[in-house]
């Protein structure tokens, strides 16, 4: 099997790996006469499990009625994406998840898959569609019971009864716990009230609340006998079918917003809003006529983050979209800097193709390997979730799993989003500023995934969490290292692998050249190791410097938690980066052509040494990598995007867009066709002797 960092025997001046960027050089697998990938096996694993599912949401989306339109006002914008949901729903593309009696078919994975999709459409459009079907949808298919799903799930199936996911408020985001709209219980009518006491206890930036919306899925603190219960889920009617508020609510429109101007955001406000006592969403927990409480889960935080839980796929689907958003522009990039031509080499000769710049290559292609990455990961994380959401494996212990996987993977899908957007649009220079070639409008649309469904600090945040209560649930009398070993055993390496982790030794040899150093000495297990006891070493130090908390007041607990609180979430943050890691290589793992293996391990690889070089002080501090092993792999990361270059249109090929999901005129041929023209009109002028000399010339020949 093709292992780790390969290095070629080839001198560094051949025509794959030129020096300044010649322009002889390969810009394919076939030119430089290496093997190259098989393109239809890798659309097959980046499509992943519900593949089927994936290409008929991107045959749907073929038709230009689902494309986004630049230039229009917000109020075009958003009828246009409202026009499009009942395109959705005429297709039979809605609400995949749903029962059958009541419009979907019961599959919760490919509801995801093919929703995922849509960005590639208008990320507007797959947003609208999550608020309809993922969340407003979901919370009554989810939180209720069959009285509800009777009543409502079938209209919210077919776009009959437009709703709002009225959760967050303008005074509380991600801290869903501390929200303010009460629901308070009156036995004498049987009815809850809903109120909001004050302004910051708003329900804010809602999708569908603006305009569309007709009902809500409305979270609020349930208080009946004077015991507040915490927070649960209400379905309260808020729009008459003319569109006008029903009496006592109340809202308004946030107006124009960064990106995702095809929905129609809003605030909703309630005074003294009563509805009947059978609209409680009353799956994990209900309130009998006479107000008593009761619920299947005593503890009062447990029951809470089972609801919220029972939410997860919002979080699974910005990890996907956010993912398939940076695939394209980096198919757009890609294509471009194979086309785009810029500078000689110093000699006369034609100018060079971008893409044969060292430095073109270091900007995109370790970005493409993280990518792949994602996308391995993300499938892995779908895969967990229809499990679960099925039934086949639903555990308390499934469920946690799932919900550390989703507050791991959604941070770093969403971040690397904008992060290799913007690089792709620098890369494409002015070009890449035009609205027309999409990756302007791609960075506004995507940049709020990483504040909704959970900041993502805060989603970081709670994995340590979760690593650090592994630690007090079972060894509360152990040493940090051993409580290290097992939360990470049991969090990261448990997840897409049934072994424990493995743990690097505190030095290793060095050998005498670059190449060879990082060859030998950074491979797949060796890159595994390294990733692993970051993540181990890192959790051990907070767990250390957190150990006094247990003897101090409530107060001085919570200000040493706050002094370490960054170093917890960079420990989270390397948990994500170990289990992207780990599914990339179970991906290779299962490839049979010998050509694709070979290419996908050097991408594995640029992926694993490109998170070494980016943690590479913490690996010189810690004494995990000496200075001259450090150094290498900084230049072999080169070396890598150097071998990598022939196969970079493949890469990015692999990913399956046609022309309609891609609609970037830089990336349709346009340049190559105006390079063709200029190279064809320079040509003519030579033969024809009318071209005139340089003045350069002249002076030599002086």
């Amino acid at each position: 099997m093709a292992d780790a960092v390969v290095r070629t025997k080839k001198p560094a001046t051949s025509p794959r790996t030129p020096a300044g960027g010649a322009p002889t050089a390969a810009h394919s697998a076939a030119e430089a006469s290496e093997p190259r990938i098989h393109v239809s096996e890798v659309t097959d694993l980046l499509l992943g499990t519900w593949g089927s599912t994936r290409r008929e949401a991107r045959e749907m989306i073929k038709d230009p009625a689902f494309w986004r339109i630049e230039g229009q006002s917000v109020a075009e914008q958003r009828e246009r994406v409202l026009g499009q949901l009942h395109l959705i729903v005429e297709k039979g593309a809605a609400a995949r998840a749903y029962p059958k009696e009541y419009g979907g078919n019961g599959d919760n994975g490919a509801n995801i898959a093919g929703f995922e999709e849509l960005v590639l459409a208008d990320p507007s459009l797959q947003i609208k569609a999550g608020v309809q079907w993922g969340l407003f949808g979901a919370a009554i298919q989810q939180l209720g019971t069959k009285k509800h799903h009777d009543r409502w799930l079938k209209d919210a199936a077919t776009l009959a009864l437009p709703g709002a996911f009225a959760m967050t408020e303008t005074g509380h985001g991600s801290d869903v716990a501390a929200i303010g709209t009460t629901a308070t219980y009156d036995p004498e009518t049987e009815e809850f009230v809903i109120h909001t006491p004050f302004r910051g206890a708003w329900k804010d930036y809602l999708g569908n609340a603006a305009l569309h919306g007709r009902a809500a899925t409305v979270f609020a603190q349930l208080i009946t006998g004077g015991v507040n219960y915490g927070v649960h889920c209400f379905f309260v009617p808020i729009r008459d079918e003319d569109g006008a508020f029903l009496p006592g609510i109340g809202g308004e429109d946030d107006g124009v917003k960064g990106g995702l101007n095809g929905i129609d955001n809003g605030r909703l406000h309630f005074d003294h809003v009563r509805v009947p006592r059978e609209n409680l969403l009353n799956r994990y927990g209900d309130v009998a006529p006479d107000g008593s409480y009761s619920s299947e889960i005593p503890s009062p935080g447990r029951r809470f983050f089972t609801m919220l839980g029972a939410l997860v796929q919002g979080r699974i689907s910005l990890d996907g979209a956010a993912t398939t958003g940076a695939a394209l522009a980096l198919h757009i990039a890609t294509t471009y800097a194979n086309q785009r031509r810029q500078f000689d080499s110093g000699a006369g000769t034609p100018e060079i193709v971008l893409l044969d710049y060292g430095r073109h290559q270091r900007r995109l292609l370790p970005r493409l390997a993280t990518v792949y990455a994602q996308a391995f990961a993300h499938d892995e994380f779908l895969k967990k979730f229809d499990a679960v959401f099925s039934g086949r494996n639903d555990t308390s212990q499934d469920r946690e799993d799932l919900e550390t996987l989703a507050a791991a993977l959604k941070p770093l899908s969403t971040w690397n989003a904008l992060d290799t957007i913007q690089e792709c649009r620098e890369a494409c220079g002015g070009a890449g500023f035009l609205a027309e070639n999409r990756l302007v409008g791609l960075h506004h649309d995507l940049d709020v995934y990483v504040t909704f469904e959970g900041d993502n600090n805060v989603l970081l945040q709670l994995v340590g969490k979760r690593l650090l209560a592994d630690y007090a649930k079972q060894f509360k009398t152990k040493d940090a290292a051993a409580l290290a070993r097992y939360a990470v055993g049991q969090t990261a390496g448990k997840v897409f692998h049934t072994a424990g982790l493995r743990r690097l030794g505190q030095s290793v040899t060095d050998l005498g050249s670059t190449a060879r150093s990082v060859e030998l000495g950074l491979r797949e297990d060796q890159q595994h190791d390294l990733l692993t006891d970051r993540v181990h070493q890192m959790v051990a130090d907070v767990a250390g410097r957190l150990r006094p908390a247990g003897r101090l007041n409530a107060a001085e607990a919570a200000a040493l938690f706050n002094e370490n609180q960054s170093d917890l979430i960079e420990a989270a943050r390397a948990h994500g980066e170990l289990l992207q890691w780990e599914a990339f290589t179970d991906a290779i793992h299962r490839i049979s052509d010998d050509g694709t293996l070979q290419v996908l391990t050097w991408l594995r690889d640029l992926f694993g040494l490109s998170l070494i070089e980016r943690h590479l002080a913490w690996y010189l501090v810690n004494g995990r990598l000496s200075t001259q092993r450090a150094g290498a792999v900084s230049r072999y990361i080169g070396r890598l995007s150097a071998r990598l270059r022939p196969h970079a249109q493949d890469l990015v090929d692999a990913w399956g867009f046609a022309p309609e999901h891609v609609r970037a005129p830089i990336a349709s041929g346009a340049e190559q066709a105006r390079q063709d023209e200029a190279h064809a009109y320079a040509q003519a002028l030579q033969a024809s002797g009318d071209a005139p000399v340089s003045e350069k010339s002249l002076r030599k020949k002086k």
